[in-house]
């Protein structure tokens, strides 16, 4: 067996988990990590040159630099292949791992409180978000499995969901390239635009604005993006940030993608019971639907309540940091969440083609328009009614 052979060996499930790829591929990585690590040193350091010359410090948020500078390389300047493995890099697991540092910013009960009062809000954005594309499916007369993709792009998890769903309901892989083309559209547009308006409508209720960004964005990465931008462009000192409480809203939106994307299945199965394709429709796993990265941001928002139970209670945090050390400690981690988020961002970027979208038509981005409209207006008017009752 050849050397190249045995790099490509099935990874074990702790380095797929890890990785993504076996630990003798890793070196594969370094190069597409390397770019986006790149794009954000310049970007940090370009926004602190724009924002010293505009005389304000939060004029420019480094994010929305670190975005464009990669859609610009990616689209002006192209990517080389030996980019690729760590771009996808990026786009999974370091977003995963800068979501799970993000959660020793909030302690365990901020988690749970903000996620109960996210709980209605979320569940009537899907509803009204299924339903709402299902409608105009059928107006358009567009194909039900690109409505059904459309649908769960938009009102659960992104591009995530729309791979999930895809075996279920037997989908083509165009149609799956088109519903992912339309999440990152809309997705992109509302990453930019939703932190400005979610300021100019619930500032200075951080809470309010993560509840907003996060049920009306659709990617994870892009709700991620939105509360930085907000964070950083606004400079948030409440606790919860924008961020946090964005992120603890996805959150329960991609939980609930363990419930809806197997009943999407079911519901597109039973609607074509008679066709050959029904029978040939692959049963989906709720378990293997839940988001993992979900239990380690709700890991180390207990690691920051109980280390915060230790100096109240007058001792040490883990019996090891004084008050001190552990101030500097959540400090580390916090500050570190964000580049790494930042890192992620820079994926983003560079894996934004706008080449997907040529000669694909125009109408199912009708569908992705109206979508994003309508689960973003019910967001922001049940943000604006329930967002005021959130006292942490």
């Amino acid at each position: 067996m050849s050397n190249s052979d045995s790099d490509k060996r099935t990874p074990t499930f702790i380095e797929n988990a890890v990785f993504g790829y076996s630990i003798n591929e890793v070196p594969r990585l370094l190069p597409g990590i390397a770019l986006a690590a790149a794009i954000v040193a310049a970007s940090i350091y370009l926004t602190g040159l724009i924002n010293s010359a505009l005389g304000f410090r939060g004029v420019v948020s480094y994010i929305i630099i670190t975005i464009i500078a990669g859609i610009v390389i990616r689209n002006l300047i192209g990517v080389h292949s030996i980019f690729e493995p760590g771009i996808g890099f990026c786009l999974k697991k370091v977003l995963r791992l800068g979501i799970i540092m993000m959660g020793i910013r909030l302690s365990i009960y901020d988690v749970l409180k903000i996620g109960v009062w996210g709980i209605p809000v979320v569940i009537i954005c899907i509803a009204v978000g299924l339903v709402i594309t299902a409608y105009f499916t059928r107006l358009l007369k567009l194909p039900q499995r690109l409505g059904t993709l459309i649908a769960v792009g938009t009102s659960i998890c992104g591009a995530s969901a729309i791979v999930a769903c895809a075996p279920g309901i037997d989908a083509e892989k165009e149609e799956v390239s088109y519903a992912i083309a339309n999440i990152t559209v809309f997705g992109l547009i509302a990453m930019f635009a939703y932190p400005y308006l979610a300021h100019l409508l619930f500032a200075p209720n951080t809470t309010t604005v993560g509840l907003f960004t996060g049920v009306a964005i659709h990617e994870t990465a892009q709700v991620a993006g939105a509360g930085l931008v907000y964070d950083q462009t606004f400079q948030t000192t409440a606790n919860p940030t924008a961020a946090d409480a964005a992120m603890v809203t996805k959150m329960v939106r991609n939980s609930l993608m363990a419930i809806v994307i197997p009943l999407m299945s079911f519901v597109y199965a039973r609607k074509n019971i008679s066709t050959d394709s029904a029978s040939d429709t692959k049963k989906v796993s709720p378990l293997k639907l839940f988001p993992l990265f979900i239990v380690g941001f709700l890991a180390m928002a207990a690691v920051r309540s109980i280390g915060d139970a230790g100096i109240n209670g007058g001792g040490q945090a883990f019996g090891l940091f004084s008050s001190d050390a552990w101030d500097n400690v959540v400090r580390y981690i916090r500050s570190w969440s964000g580049y790494v988020l930042a890192t992620a961002m820079a994926g983003v970027g560079l894996g934004t083609s706008f080449k997907t979208l040529r000669g694909l038509g125009i109408k199912p981005f009708y569908v992705g328009l109206l979508a994003a409209i309508i689960v973003g207006a019910t967001g922001l008017v049940l943000a604006l009614i329930l967002g005021p009752y959130v006292k942490l």
